[in-house]
């Protein structure tokens, strides 16, 4: 069984409130949580699918993918040696550890990990 946990897609917006209304009405999709005019959750199903402006986007204008972890800096160094890159991490932000990568293609992924409380 793999440590790695697919939770989240997180799409770029230069629009939050259009983006929510378009994932909303058209899709039917429930809103999670907005976090201000930066950020939003909606729910996916087994997936949450988050609009992200600039400012909360960990790479602006990708589709990102948000794997669960319980170790992210095992996962940034396996990136990182076998053909990817690490773009920022492994770090410690308000919620969770993080590390901001792109696989050997450039795809672009988000490994996080709940900080204890």
């Amino acid at each position: 069984m793999s440590d790695y946990d697919v939770r989240m897609v997180v799409l770029s917006t230069d629009d939050l409130d259009e983006s929510i209304r378009f994932y909303t009405e058209t899709l039917g999709m429930s809103l999670k949580f907005r976090d201000g005019s930066h950020y939003a959750a909606l729910d996916g199903g087994s997936v949450t699918l988050a609009l992200a402006t600039a400012v909360d986007h960990p790479m602006p204008g990708k589709v990102v993918v948000g794997i669960k972890t319980s170790d992210v800096d095992a996962a940034a160094a396996a990136i990182e040696a076998d053909g990817g890159a690490v773009v920022r991490g492994p770090y410690d932000d308000a919620h969770e550890r993080r590390a901001v990568v792109y696989d050997h293609m450039g795809n672009g992924l988000v490994f996080y990990s709940p900080l204890p409380r």
